[in-house]
């Protein structure tokens, strides 16, 4: 006999491995470049750690790192208090895009965007990365790289919500079976 799918509240492995790399609840309410959000800090779904909270933690935090703007962790702050997912693991997830992944990520973005328009592309041989030179084309690759970033956003955003939510089911139920099967041995031990 199978244990049933849990779903809820009373995972135990996945809980425990986020909030080991989770920043403290108390630190973040209190934090100066968050106060702004004032009385909504204090919605107890921001916090929590359960199989929905997390898989659009996730769906949130990939869709805001593929944006190409400016403060991309607040509008991942922003879409978690509208989606009530995870605050922390939200804004997180966005330093997938940071100074390092950044160049790679978007470019690709903008190889997609433009392979989509069939356009060609207007970075030259002669293309360098220089504020200068991207302030000069920006025109001409700003709609390609808006639109490669979001359909990579929306897609690997798609594919994370669907990955953590049905590993958390896996785990869960391999956890549950665990437990049947250490009940069981006990029994037959006892007898």
């Amino acid at each position: 006999m199978s244990p049933p799918v849990r779903t809820g509240k009373s995972v135990s492995m996945p809980r425990k491995l986020i909030k080991k790399y989770m920043p403290d609840e108390q630190m973040l309410r209190s934090h100066r470049h968050l106060s702004w959000l004032g009385r909504h800090l204090h919605d107890p779904n921001l916090w929590h750690l359960t199989r929905k909270s997390v898989a659009r933690a996730f769906l949130v935090g990939i869709l805001c790192a593929f944006m190409p703007i400016p403060g991309q962790m607040i509008v991942a702050a922003l879409l978690a208090l509208l989606m009530s997912s995870n605050l922390p693991i939200s804004v997180g997830l966005v330093w997938i895009t940071n100074p390092f992944t950044m160049p790679p990520i978007f470019y690709a973005c903008y190889r997609l965007g433009i392979w989509i328009l069939g356009m060609e592309s207007s970075l030259g041989q002669n293309w360098s990365w220089d504020l200068e030179t991207i302030q000069a084309e920006f025109a001409s690759i700003w709609w390609p790289l808006l639109l490669g970033s979001m359909v990579c956003g929306l897609v690997f955003s798609l594919l994370g919500y669907l990955t953590i939510s049905r590993f958390w089911i896996w785990h869960v139920n391999r956890t549950w079976r665990k437990r049947v099967q250490l009940r069981n041995k006990r029994k037959n031990k006892n007898r």
